[in-house]
């Protein structure tokens, strides 16, 4: 996605945060590690939690499915014990949640990617198969379109499949999909809708030159009931394809192998969402996924750094690892050994992306 980096400046009362944060919590206390965000990352967390809570003198880490985006807020709101020491992430931090971290005290983050995963777009077992683009993706879902002329844009007219593509079914366009809080969100527009709008030569040549515009057309589904939010909740969105087999669903790889029964997963730009496409980075919709710690809760909070080992381990998320049967795509061997490396060593994020 183009990434880029820079270094952040020290946040000026960064130190008297952290000593506000030792008087915090040198008067409260709680013994159990307390997990927040994305979704898709949430049955991950949960099985770890479960087996460190199981073979581990503490007690069971507490995991809530709050949505990358609201749990990036809640994380970064403070320190101390009443707020997160961690947060699932379907995406990376955005700067803007990094800065509020920063303003709000939570100077040292660790950034701990897991795995990979893929968004898949799927339908019921009852229904037709069907092979979709990014483009079509685009065109069906985008709240604006290209007109006649160059620069023209008109509300997205399409109804049905057919409207889109004459070689897709005359069924009304329905798809179920995550809120705008969630990471599966961001990177369902990132991917296969800016990978469908940059067909249009156009509004493709605005990412050099008006970048707000290119994401403002790119990025934003429309909102007139073809697109339904279904909230945070995957397992919700398949039990909604089973019983309306018209309709599509966009949720995390994870869910669809967890399914097999009850959904079927398009093709995209004529690539099957499988366990070696995603790693390997040939299905057009993947992403990484990630957690985020606050280093001035390891060893203050009961149980953390034992939860960051278990998460980080080779019996976790190796290839072989409990987490690989539960969906998580492991990162090759090496980056596993880097990212476990910078968890042991609590080495924070000191760069941010633009």
């Amino acid at each position: 996605m183009g990434v880029s980096r820079r270094f952040f400046q020290p946040v000026t009362g960064a130190v008297t945060g952290l000593f506000l944060c030792s008087l915090a919590f040198a008067q409260a206390s709680r013994d159990y590690v307390y997990v927040v965000g994305s979704s898709t990352v949430y049955p991950f967390a949960t099985v770890v939690a479960e087996r460190f809570g199981r073979n581990s003198p503490y007690r069971t880490p507490k995991i809530e499915s709050t949505g990358s985006g609201g749990g990036l807020k809640l994380f970064c709101d403070g320190i101390g014990v009443d707020h997160p020491d961690v947060t699932n992430a379907s995406r990376q931090i955005k700067p803007s949640e990094f800065a509020a971290c920063q303003r709000n005290g939570v100077a040292e983050i660790i950034e701990v990617k897991i795995g990979y995963d893929g968004i898949v777009i799927a339908n019921s077992v009852h229904a037709a198969p069907i092979v979709l683009t990014r483009r079509d993706l685009y065109l069906a879902l985008a709240k604006h379109l290209p007109g006649d002329r160059p620069g023209q844009l008109v509300p997205n007219p399409h109804r049905s499949w057919s409207d889109v593509n004459p070689d897709l079914p005359d069924v009304r366009i329905e798809v179920l999909g995550p809120p705008p809080t969630s990471g599966t969100r961001d990177v369902f527009v990132e991917t296969a809708m800016e990978g469908g709008c940059n067909t249009v030569t156009w509004i493709a040549a605005l990412r050099e030159t008006d970048r707000g515009r290119y994401q403002a057309l790119c990025h934003t589904i429309r909102e007139d009931g073809v697109f339904v939010e279904a909230g945070e909740n995957d397992n919700l969105i398949v039990q909604k394809l089973d019983a309306n087999p018209r309709a599509f669903g966009i949720f995390g790889f994870n869910f669809l192998d967890q399914n097999m029964e009850k959904v079927k997963v398009a093709r995209i730009d004529g690539v099957a969402a499988t366990f070696e496409a995603i790693e390997d980075g040939t299905y057009p919709v993947s992403r990484p996924l990630y957690f985020y710690v606050k280093k001035a809760h390891v060893d203050v909070i009961p149980g953390l750094r034992g939860y960051l080992r278990e998460f980080t381990s080779e019996r976790a998320w190796g290839e072989e690892g409990y987490l690989s049967e539960r969906g998580l795509i492991p990162m090759p061997k090496g980056e596993r050994i880097a990212v476990a490396g910078a968890v042991r060593d609590l080495t924070p994020l000191a760069l941010a992306r633009q």
